[in-house]
């Protein structure tokens, strides 16, 4: 399988993220449902805390990915649902190599009210 990112634009390389990605040859798909800062217990982890939630957000979806034997280098797209878009955007996070397509959408709330970003993928090997 190659993953090779396309922009026809290049502002958002900076920002972490592609303006798609070309997918050859798929063999695999995984398709993950919204990823959070809830812990392996059921608990909201981070209440209140952008950055926290983002990084606790990909934690998970870093478990998911090696339980279907993959790793963010497989994630080809990503939907971020978060109720603070200005809060998202400039919430410090770590530095990753990996670019991915990424959708940013604002919602009013998500299943629990202290939840404040879900990070949905698309991965394939």
């Amino acid at each position: 399988m190659t993953n090779t990112p396309v922009n026809h634009v290049d502002w958002s390389i900076p920002f972490g993220f592609d303006q798609a990605r070309l997918v050859q040859a798929p063999t695999r798909w995984l398709l993950c449902s919204g990823q959070t800062s809830i812990g392996p217990d059921g608990a909201l982890q981070h209440a209140g805390d952008m950055g926290q939630q983002i990084e606790a957000a990909m934690r998970s979806l870093v478990d998911l990915l090696a339980a279907a034997d993959m790793t963010l280098d497989n994630v080809v797209r990503v939907t971020a649902y978060t109720t603070d878009v200005d809060a998202f955007i400039t919430a410090p996070r770590a530095e990753r190599p990996q670019t991915w397509a990424l959708t940013l959408i604002g919602v009013s709330r998500l299943a629990y009210p202290e939840l404040l970003v879900e990070l949905e993928a698309t991965a394939c090997a």
